[in-house]
């Protein structure tokens, strides 16, 4: 095989950036729907997959709630349950690893992946466990930057 003409870290660490800002601002941006989501799907598992290469434990796990977030926009519940579970796993194998808005973030994922899944109990109960690591976070900025995404979810009527 020949050698590639630029640093493979660069580019994986390139990739990962950009195709995670991409698919956020899909999200943000309402974008993602049954009908859309094929492109986005496949832009958060690239941005996970670069990041797993060259990235920390935090980046895979924030990639990991891209693809769950994804996924739960799509109404793909059972796949978005999936990668969410996987950044809870990271948050609890490496709590020093991440910050402490990653648990709200990945219980908000939660709660739109159980709904996406058509359980409402257990979507309301993530709900709640979203807003509580929300209000918990300590930093004021990152709060707002939680409880802005969060109040913007889409719950599937909960």
């Amino acid at each position: 095989m020949a050698e590639a003409p630029f640093e493979i870290a660069k580019a994986h660490r390139w990739f990962g950036i950009d195709l995670n800002n991409s698919t956020m601002d899909a999200l943000d941006a309402g974008l993602v729907t049954p009908e859309s989501c094929e492109p986005y799907i496949h832009a958060a598992h690239a941005s996970c997959y670069h990041w797993m290469q060259v990235g920390t434990v935090a980046n895979h796990g924030r990639g990991e709630f891209a693809v769950a977030s994804v996924y739960a926009a799509a109404g793909l519940g059972e796949a978005a349950l999936r990668h969410v579970h996987r950044y809870l796993e990271l948050i609890r194998a490496n709590p020093d690893e991440l910050e402490e808005w990653d648990k709200a973030f990945a219980y908000d994922a939660l709660a739109r992946a159980y709904a996406a899944a058509g359980d409402a109990a257990a979507a309301r109960e993530a709900k709640i466990q979203a807003q509580a690591a929300g209000d918990a976070i300590a930093d004021k900025e990152d709060r707002e930057v939680f409880l802005n995404w969060f109040k913007g979810g889409n719950w599937h009527g909960l």
